[in-house]
């Protein structure tokens, strides 16, 4: 290796497994280096570079007293902008090319304010080589769909400023996130679209009595079809206006975080609609404006549109993007949509099996430079910022600091995981699961990866697939959940979804995600309105009244799903060091048994074996109690275990070591902590 005096970033002293890449290494971070340099040479800083937003698209020039449209189409033979201001003439204003393929009109405001106002319809008319078509603005902050026509056009938004009461909010919590995976539209229990409002007063409140810390909000990004979840963004700067306007969407960041609650935004840069009526594709009437040519340009999954990142206009488009959402909404981070297939030509498709198809053979250079400059620019703007990857590949480094050799997220989601789950929930019979396999798997991560863990989200909700609940209980959920109604395969599903919730926390990774519903165990899939259901939206919401029913057992697992939450807040579980460490893994009787935090945690997964005095090693003397039973009749348990009885730690001189015995029910959880001297 011919490093010479370069930097070598400690990401290689951190896995000795890179050190035959180390020149690969390097070269990955000098690359962003150069292109941070020609940014910062060309246009003074990233924060100006990434500032297009506030002289693209249209704005007010108090000074000048004129309206100004600014669009960047190279390959355009002309532009011409119409709406319900000049009656959609599509010949009366005319935009001039002034340099670098940018257009601009300017709109006297003298001659224009009475038509040119708030809350009218544009678009702008493009003329190319493919044509005349009728578009919407790139960087459009509003756009509306008509009733009638379903079509979208732009939406002139100029209201008041708005006032914002959110400037001490300070997430404190940015290491030990407890996220709420939610979509507003389909976050209230009516047959319809939520709203921002309705999020706002209504599903805010259950966020925080539930003891989440931050809410990841899906789907915010103008889309065309509601169905997609979110994820085939048309308009990047609009926030969906199915769920109100700007502002409301504004009152709910406000709100959020005057109740302690940091917002997360579901963030789509891996890719974009086809859609020529609404997005970008063939903007300028050339395949190449935005995206790369050919083969390279389409997701052969997702039938969409892929970013050419390499591009300086279409960094700026996306840098911009990332800046106007953190200033202009006041978001504190983001979740990055689909980075495993952003990072390689394959889109992550290909088994990885040699350490080169991470930093060679494959991969997608400018993609990882355009997250590198998306992380820096991030964290410079808001310092304690939140980004999150998705991605299932494992590339080296993703959740690492940039100078360290790393792509400078701060976490990675722990995919794995939910798979995990579903093949043993669905494959495997409870008295055939391997606990050592469970360690093993929830252990399954490099130490300086930080993970986000989660057992199920939204992927897991999807109609075609089932959540954890629906899979342990399935038809019996909607004739036996009542209190007093007993039933075997209830019993278990209750006594399960307990149990893998807290190992999932416990032992996977160092923040928690979960999908709204799931805590309390919603009991249908999710369907969005489509022909294939009559366009209904039976599926498409949430059934909170489910939750607040006390005859229903719902109400059993988001009890401890709150119980659960608050120990690991109060208890720094997720601060605690990368791993558990364990004390007793017992294959015959399904028992695993590990410390965090300097808590002890007993999972017993067996599905009959309850054994009195059960025996194991711990790390310290002194007394235990119990904090936390997953068999208590509050969490819909069999109230089994005696709750207010010590444990005192008995000196053991074979191994020097001191030992707990407890009543260890079967398929029960429970967390154990060393009292303090002052409470012996």
């Amino acid at each position: 290796m011919s490093t010479g005096k370069q930097h070598v970033p400690s990401i290689i002293k951190l896995d000795p497994w890179l050190r035959p890449v180390t020149d690969d290494v390097i070269a990955r971070y000098e690359r962003f280096n150069a292109k941070l340099a020609m940014i910062e040479s060309k246009y003074k800083s990233i924060s100006a570079f990434s500032s297009a937003y506030k002289t693209m698209g249209i704005h007010y020039d108090s000074k000048h007293k004129y309206w100004i449209y600014r669009e960047w189409a190279p390959a355009a033979h002309s532009l011409y902008l119409t709406g319900e201001f000049n009656d959609w003439n599509t010949n009366s204003h005319p935009l001039t090319c002034i340099e670098n393929g940018i257009w601009e009109i300017r709109l006297s405001y003298a001659e224009n304010k009475e038509r040119f106002v708030h809350g009218s319809k544009i678009k702008v008319l493009v003329n190319s080589d493919i044509g005349s078509h009728l578009r919407l603005p790139s960087y459009i902050t509003r756009v509306v769909q008509d009733e009638d026509t379903k079509n979208y056009s732009g939406q002139l938004w100029f209201p008041p400023r708005y006032n914002w009461k959110d400037d001490d909010f300070n997430f404190g919590n940015k290491d030990q996130l407890l996220i709420y995976e939610a979509h507003v539209g389909m976050a209230q229990e009516k047959e319809g679209i939520g709203t921002y409002t309705e999020f706002t007063k209504i599903i805010l409140p259950r966020i925080k009595k539930a003891g989440y810390n931050a809410v990841q909000l899906m789907a915010i990004q103008e889309h065309p079809y509601y169905g997609s979840f979110g994820y085939h963004v048309a308009n990047f700067y609009a926030a969906s206006s199915r769920f109100g306007t700007p502002e409301e969407l504004k009152t709910l960041i406000s709100t959020a975080h005057q109740m302690g609650i940091a917002v997360i935004m579901d963030l789509v840069h891996s890719h974009t609609v086809k859609n020529l009526n609404e997005g970008l594709n063939l903007f300028d009437g050339s395949e190449t404006q935005y995206f790369h040519p050919g083969e390279r340009g389409e997701h052969p999954n997702w039938d969409s549109k892929l970013f050419d990142y390499g591009k300086t206009e279409v960094l700026q488009f996306l840098l911009s993007n990332i800046k106007y959402w953190l200033e202009e909404y006041h978001f504190d981070g983001f979740r990055f949509d689909g980075v495993g297939s952003m990072m390689y030509y394959h889109h992550g498709d290909e088994p990885i099996d040699s350490v080169d198809k991470y930093f060679t053979q494959g991969v997608e250079w400018d993609a990882i430079t355009y997250l590198q400059l998306a992380n820096y620019l991030s964290h410079k703007i808001k310092p304690h910022v939140v980004t999150i990857a998705e991605d299932v590949t494992g590339m080296p480094g993703l959740s690492l600091a940039i100078q360290d050799g790393g792509v400078g997220f701060d976490y990675r989601l722990g995919m794995g995981i939910p798979d995990f789950w579903i093949k043993y929930l669905k494959d495997i019979p409870d008295e055939d699961w391997s606990v050592n396999e469970m360690w093993n798997v929830l252990n399954d991560r490099l130490p300086y990866v930080k993970t986000v863990t989660y057992c199920e989200s939204h992927d897991q909700a999807l109609v075609g697939d089932k959540t954890i609940a629906f899979r342990l209980m399935d038809k019996e959920m909607y004739y036996h959940m009542q209190v007093d109604d007993t039933n075997t395969i209830i019993d278990r599903g209750i006594a399960l979804h307990k149990m893998i919730r807290l190992f999932t926390i416990a032992l996977g990774g160092q923040a928690y995600l979960n999908f709204m519903g799931n805590e309390f165990g919603h009991p249908e899939w999710i369907d969005f309105p489509r022909d294939g259901n009559n366009w209904s939206y039976k599926y498409a919401r949430r059934q909170w009244s489910l939750v607040d029913d006390e005859q229903l057992k719902y109400k059993y697992l988001s009890c401890f799903d709150q119980s659960m939450l608050l120990i690991s807040l109060k208890n720094n579980l997720l601060l605690a060091s990368n791993y558990a460490q364990l004390l007793n893994a017992d294959e015959v009787n399904k028992c695993v048994i590990f410390q965090r935090s300097g808590l002890v945690f007993l999972f017993n997964f067996h599905v009959s074996n309850s054994i009195p005095d059960y025996e194991f090693s711990v790390f310290e003397d002194g007394d235990y109690s119990i904090i936390l039973n997953s068999d208590s009749l509050e969490y819909g348990g069999h109230g089994r275990i005696d709750e207010k009885i010590t444990y005192p730690a008995v000196y053991n001189k074979k191994d020097s070591s001191f030992r707990l015995r407890i009543y260890l029910t079967n398929r029960t959880a429970i967390i154990l902590k060393k009292q303090s001297k002052s409470a012996r």
